[in-house]
């Protein structure tokens, strides 16, 4: 969809424009000029109770008197300074079903004017758009009857300020991300395997002239060393690959980068520890924290971030035939710790942790994993937020604060000595899972063990990578997060 923001007055002819009201009759100052126009129309509508300002209320009116728009929608915006983020939602969630229902195509939006709590107009504008984005996805590319797409095509924000201008490049390209890393999630396993993690990653890098690809098989992870995360992929038909971007936009080319690292298991069905059958289809979500890593790149790219910054999609498959690795195996991994294996199906970290030693040879100035990595974490933080693990205290700052801006919510988990303890082997120097208490933090203690040259932190997106049910499939989080995360590192 296209958007614009330019002042455009109510007098120009457009196919519709959008008003908002509060309750208690308070009225922004174009809907004042409206009325005015309207020789008292809409306060008559207010005064038969017909309209309320109630949050998601909506009227559309047609042939207002001396408005030259053919069509006028009213959108309730609840109780003046009692405006949240979570309620803007659903006030622009119901201003674009009406439109779409009214069949209108380019709509002058008016509710810059409207406030929203401890937000400035930057955050009007983009949040609307990034609601309106998430709102219209669809992913049908296996169905033989395509729903039809929204009638609404263009949406000019009525405002010339710069802050606008700045809402809409970040919205759109935040918006193409979290769109690129829902595609990929959402793929069948069948088609989506780390070959095709690595084709997608081919097919982006071709995209953005400032992207590069490089590549690692299975035959380069064994001469490296990375036992841990070839055990993982062993008992599966397709072969493991870790596909890497390189973004070189700094300045200073030199300059060490940012590193992502995303857990891709492209289907895991727990390996010999092999997981119930039911929802057993949402584990092609596993690969939630790779697809978000390949998100952010494509909104780094867009934005030309002047940033060093690498993405790492660590894919793998997660599967039971009789060359799977099996509980009681002992692994030794790419830096040299040997990890016991108590549990196959805590394989994501045996992934990561080589991919996490990998790493360190891009010297980098920090280091995010993301990972739909523990069930405790849902648990404990169900799938409103996603769990951070971070011993560095600016940098889990940092985060927290780009969490905040983006409503992408997340929320910091402990990681003390005592969960190292959990992870103690009387065969090996790690096991691989630290037993049925604190499962987020003993999985991010056993990351730690492998971040010792670089700030680090872990995101888990167990719970926030997609939903389940009738709203079933991925969120694109955390997207938003990440990539506001690193246009703050740029200030």
């Amino acid at each position: 969809m296209k958007y614009q923001a330019k002042n455009q007055a109510f007098s120009q002819a457009a196919d519709g424009i959008v008003l908002g009201l509060y309750e208690n009759n308070e009225f922004s100052k174009s809907f004042n000029e409206i009325d005015l126009a309207a020789q008292g129309y809409l306060n008559r509508l207010i005064q038969s109770g017909e309209l309320t300002g109630k949050l998601g209320q909506t009227l559309l009116l047609r042939d207002l008197p001396g408005v030259a728009t053919k069509r006028v929608l009213i959108v309730g915006c609840g109780k003046k300074g009692e405006l949240t983020e979570r309620r803007y939602n659903q006030l622009i969630q119901s201003m674009l079903k009406a439109l779409n229902n009214a069949n209108i195509r380019e709509v002058v939006s008016y509710l810059t004017e409207i406030e929203i709590k401890d937000r400035d107009l930057y955050w009007n504008v983009r949040f609307a758009i990034e609601i309106i984005e998430h709102t219209n996805y669809r992913f049908d590319r296996f169905k033989s009857e395509k729903p039809e797409s929204t009638a609404l095509e263009s949406l000019i924000f009525n405002t010339d300020c710069p802050q606008a201008q700045r809402a809409i490049a970040h919205a759109q390209a935040v918006s193409a991300g979290v769109k690129a890393a829902r595609d990929i999630a959402n793929m069948p396993p069948n088609i989506c395997n780390p070959a095709y993690l690595a084709e997608q990653a081919k097919h982006l890098a071709a995209e953005f002239g400032a992207l590069s690809l490089e590549v690692i098989d299975e035959t380069q992870m064994a001469e490296l060393g990375m036992n841990a995360y070839l055990a993982v992929s062993r008992g599966s038909a397709n072969p493991a690959y870790m596909s890497i971007l390189h973004f070189n936009n700094a300045p200073d080319k030199n300059a060490k980068p940012i590193v992502l690292v995303g857990k891709g298991l492209t289907f895991d069905a727990g390996g010999i520890s092999l997981k119930p059958a039911a929802d057993m289809d949402e584990m092609k979500y596993d690969m939630g924290g790779a697809a978000s890593v390949f998100g952010v790149m494509a909104a780094v790219a867009q934005l030309d971030l002047p940033l060093n910054v690498i993405g790492v999609l660590a894919g793998c498959e997660n599967l039971p035939d009789g060359n799977a690795y099996r509980p009681g195996d002992i692994l030794t991994t790419m830096n040299g710790l040997t990890v016991e294996v108590l549990n196959t199906d805590a394989e994501g970290r045996l992934v990561l942790c080589d991919a996490l030693t990998y790493a360190e040879r891009f010297e980098p100035q920090l280091l995010i994993d993301v990972a739909t990595l523990t069930g405790a974490c849902v648990v404990a933080l169900g799938q409103h937020n996603s769990g951070l693990i971070c011993e560095d205290e600016n940098l889990a700052a940092d985060l927290l604060h780009a969490a905040q801006q983006t409503t992408d919510k997340a929320w910091r988990l402990p990681l003390s000595e005592e969960y190292q303890e959990q992870l103690k082997s009387p065969f090996a120097d790690l096991a691989n899972i630290g037993g049925r208490w604190g499962g987020a933090s003993t999985a991010g203690a056993f990351l730690a063990n492998f971040t010792k040259k670089y700030r680090w932190a872990h995101l888990d997106i167990a719970g926030t990578a997609w939903l389940q049910g009738a709203n079933k499939g991925a969120t694109g989080r955390p997207v938003a997060l990440l990539t506001q995360f690193l246009i703050n590192q740029t200030k």
